[in-house]
């Protein structure tokens, strides 16, 4: 059973926002500061940026591949099962960990609101509810969860509106004196510390298969939350600087922003007072909460998505007949989070998690580099990361920077991370499990000339015609049935008569020397190329109900009289005469192909003939169903 596509963009923009805006604003930019002073406001501008690649080799991935399981899926198909045991592992933990702590975080904002006297485990009381609830919503409805998102992130976006509205007339330009006093290895350090803050808009794209239009709605809802999110981080911070200005000037540690847990709701106290505290207060816990609701429903589908393929047991992907979700993904997840939650305190595993963060990061960029680098025609994303590969390539260099700062206790627990996850690939996987990857076939085609159809390209073709939601018609149909001829000598128009009519006659059950008198006649009628390198023979025959195609390439060129230029794309018509009608129907319909960007070079750059077929099947005709 498939889950259904019932998320749009909004919901899409609200999941990745509301991933981003969490601890990474009401809890870090205190803690920043201590590291960085006044300069963490362009700490966070460039922590934005160094996501950006991040983002927009995601994008690619998640509308060439709009497959639940996101990072996971990216990474085994392009890499294959181990890198993809291991990214799927990470991601569930990685997204799960951080939304426990979302979760905790809450406990610091309830003690703001009711007083010291809240105990630690009333504070682990009310994140375990909180679990228990996001979990249920999860398990009734996706739609749900995406409507529920949108609310929370609307009322949480209009109170940091207001927060900003009411801060910025109160800001002190003296907070911002040396304001790169710290030096920019420090601020570029801080801008690390904060990276994890935007770690959530990639989110987002584990649950591509459950979003509608996902060429629209994935990257638009992506780019739109990064960049609203963005503003609002730089901008409240520097509202948090601007207002909480330090008691001795030019010295960062005598400001009450400097190590504060609560930086947004102490800094709204001073403008908006007591009454502003609580407002900003119940937007942390919103915060924490948006951010718990999307990272269940994000991280459940790496584990459904990899027991689908195999790595987990098959228990592990069940759909709910009734609300369309998966329940045993969801439940694993909360039960993994509420262990997490009662096992607290686990500090050292926050690092962990942002480690691991940073290594999918890494891999997402490989994985678009191997994805283009193999040329595998049926890889046909709906958006392209710019300045590839550079963009790539600064990517990678970024995030192994990030981690190799992450420091030696975290380094080893992820290892120790790995050496797990490979051995469940040892144990279970690999015993049962064989898949290509795009990263094999890029090895195959470079030790072997042989031509061979990759399983992987005929993966990558139904989920384009999923994506797409592509009906076939009649001609796909005929398409999918019809006999190729793949030329790669010159030849003369006569010569490929003479083959069309061998491999169509047994098809129609007529004589092929008929067949190619006939094909002979019509183009002494008239040419059948209708524009350079392009022709379309098409003959009359005997009978009822008889309609045939047969795709031609001919890379050295067909030679027709009159014609200067060699054909190269040919598509034979052969019907009946009660069949003129579908005639111009199928004429119209490779009228639209044809003209379909980088169709010739596409054409003749196919390795084999039934790749000639996938162009026609994954054309962006407009479908007569």
């Amino acid at each position: 059973m498939k889950l259904k596509r019932k998320l749009g963009f909004w919901s899409v923009f609200c999941i990745a926002a509301g991933a981003m805006i969490s601890s990474g604003l009401f809890v870090l930019p205190g803690l920043a500061y201590a590291q960085a002073g006044p300069g963490i406001v362009l700490a966070y501008a460039l922590a934005g940026l160094m996501v950006l690649p991040a983002m927009l080799s995601q994008a690619e991935l998640a509308t060439a591949m709009p497959k639940s399981g996101g990072s996971y899926f990216f990474i085994e198909r392009s890499m294959g099962a181990l890198p993809g045991t291991l990214a799927g592992l990470a991601n569930w933990f990685s997204i799960a960990l951080k939304s426990a702590f979302a979760l905790i975080g809450i406990g610091a904002f309830t003690r703001l609101i009711w007083g010291q006297a809240v105990s630690e485990t009333t504070i682990r009381l009310v994140a375990i509810g909180a679990c228990v609830f996001f979990a249920g919503l999860n398990i009734l409805s996706v739609k749900g969860v995406g409507r529920f998102q949108i609310v929370m992130v609307a009322f949480l976006l209009a109170i940091l509106l207001v927060f900003l509205f009411f801060g910025m007339p109160t800001v002190h330009h003296k907070s911002f004196e040396k304001f790169t006093a710290a030096g920019m290895g420090t601020i570029l350090a801080a801008a690390g510390l904060v990276f994890v803050s935007f770690g959530g808009l990639t989110k987002v794209a584990s649950i591509a298969g459950e979003v509608r239009n996902p060429g629209r709605n994935l990257p638009g809802g992506m780019f739109l939350a990064m960049a609203v999110v963005w503003l609002f981080y730089v901008a409240a911070v520097f509202v948090a600087v601007g207002v909480l200005t330090p008691k001795v000037p030019g010295d960062p540690s005598t400001s009450s922003l400097c190590k504060n847990l609560t930086p947004l709701s102490t800094t709204a106290e001073v403008f908006l007072g007591r009454s502003g505290a609580i407002l900003l207060a119940c937007a942390a816990m919103l915060a924490f909460f948006t951010t718990a609701n999307s990272g269940i429903l994000s991280a459940s589908r790496s584990p459904m998505a990899m027991s689908h393929d195999g790595l987990l047991p098959q228990f592990v992907r069940r759909i709910s007949h009734k609300t369309n979700t998966p329940w045993v993904s969801i439940l694993l997840t909360s039960v993994f989070m509420i262990a997490l939650i009662a096992a607290l305190p686990i500090e050292n595993l926050v690092k962990v998690a942002s480690t691991m963060m940073l290594m999918l990061f890494l891999l997402v960029n490989v994985a678009v580099l191997i994805m283009r680098g193999s040329k595998i025609q049926n890889y046909r994303p709906l958006y392209h990361s710019p300045f590839y590969p550079w963009l790539q390539v600064a990517g990678i260099a970024i995030y192994a920077m990030l981690i190799v700062l992450m420091g030696t206790a975290a380094h080893l627990t992820t290892a120790a991370f790995a050496l797990g996850g490979l051995l469940w690939y040892i144990i279970y996987v690999r015993p049962h499990i064989y898949r290509e990857s795009a990263l094999l076939y890029i090895v195959r085609k470079a030790v072997s000339k042989e031509i061979y159809r990759s399983q992987l390209e005929e993966e990558l073709r139904g989920i384009a015609l999923e994506r797409d939601e592509v009906i076939h018609d009649r001609f796909d149909r005929l398409v999918q049935q019809c006999a190729i001829l793949d030329i790669d000598e010159p030849i003369p128009a006569e010569e490929m008569f003479r083959r069309a009519a061998e491999l169509l006659a047994p098809r129609l059950k007529m004589d092929k020397d008929h067949l190619l008198e006939a094909f002979k006649e019509r183009e002494v009628q008239s040419s059948t190329v209708i524009q350079p390198g392009l022709a379309i023979p098409h003959i009359i025959v005997a009978g009822k109900e008889l309609f045939d195609i047969l795709l031609v390439r001919c890379r050295g060129g067909i030679s027709f009289a009159g014609q200067d230029e060699p054909v190269r794309t040919a598509f034979v018509l052969i019907g009946s005469a009660d069949e003129r009608n579908y005639h111009l129907r199928a004429l119209m319909a490779i009228a639209h192909i044809v003209q379909e960007r980088d169709f010739t070079s596409r054409w003749l750059e196919a390795p084999e003939s039934e790749h000639l077929r996938d162009i026609l099947l994954l054309s962006g005709r407009q479908r007569d169903v």
